[in-house]
């Protein structure tokens, strides 16, 4: 039987040989257009809301909402193979960052932190791997509304034994991500993902003030979510339980509504450009 340092060996062959191919540049390339297309879905997102701000009601002002637009306008189908399949190659680059740091969990005093940076990969190579998985199932035809299957979801798990507790638990993680999304914003921590030393010095501060205004705004829409879903939770009401669209809408139904759900659009925007600057020069590292 191989001994204990001859699997540790053989295992760190194979991660460094799976590391080679998410740094492969074709890879690298095909992340890219996922980020591309991750900008553009915030534009469409963006979009969609300027129109609800308004009255002039469209599809959902969500991610399914911009696919949606994507898939009934010139050439969707291929737009939506192309936006699918390079998240997907987005996700897997993403992911790749892990295998840099994986030795860390086996040193105890670097664990934590290790551990840390693992999770914030993989938690954007598991968002940016849904909504390519989402993009594609549109292609296909099997097309689906977001908050609907939120609120089918929220019914099914309100009908079990403790069921509005996971509600509610839920409901707390989705204000914790919004939280930690707005905090990015105002101290500029979204920066990491830009590759610096590549960047141009005149165009870093143009980058960090787009990516805080789009940061915050991200961080507020999804922490309304979870304000919604935490109402859902306490009153039993799953039509309370609505996502991106149900808070988009909740901002446009207040007093000065349309200019609030404005000053959010003009966020998402933002957000796109700060994508598409990070798609020109990106970096997956959240702890550089």
């Amino acid at each position: 039987m191989p001994s204990a340092r001859s699997l540790r060996d053989r295992v760190h062959a194979a991660v460094e040989q799976a590391r080679e191919v998410t740094d492969h540049p074709v890879l690298t390339h095909l992340a890219r257009v996922g980020l591309i297309a991750y900008a553009a879905v915030h534009f469409l997102i963006g979009w969609l809301a300027l129109r609800m701000a308004w009255g002039l009601r469209g599809a959902d002002a969500d991610q399914t909402g911009a696919l949606e637009t994507v898939a009934t306008g010139p050439g969707g189908r291929v737009l939506l193979w192309t936006i699918g399949l390079g998240m997907l190659a987005l996700a897997v680059w993403q992911a790749g960052e892990v295998l840099l740091w994986w030795r860390g969990l086996l040193d105890r005093a670097h664990r934590v932190r290790t551990a840390v940076v693992c999770a914030k990969c993989l938690a954007k190579a598991l968002v940016y791997g849904v909504l390519g998985v989402t993009a594609l199932l549109f292609a296909l035809g099997l097309e689906y509304e977001a908050d609907e299957r939120l609120q089918e979801l929220t019914d099914d798990a309100l009908h079990i034994p403790g069921g509005a507790v996971a509600v509610g638990a839920a409901a707390v993680g989705v204000l914790a991500v919004g939280a930690y999304t707005v905090v990015r914003g105002f101290t500029g921590g979204f920066m990491k993902d830009v590759d610096l030393p590549a960047t141009p010095d005149r165009w870093e501060p143009l980058i960090e003030g787009i990516g805080r205004v789009g940061y915050v705004a991200k961080g507020i829409a999804f922490g309304l979510v979870g304000v919604l879903l935490w109402r859902a939770a306490a009153s039993a009401d799953v039509s309370t339980a609505t996502g991106l669209d149900g808070a988009m809408t909740a901002i446009a139904g207040v007093r000065a509504g349309p200019w609030l759900l404005t000053a959010v659009v003009v966020g998402f925007a933002a957000f796109g450009l700060y994508a598409l600057a990070r798609a020109r020069y990106p970096d997956r590292d959240p702890s550089s």
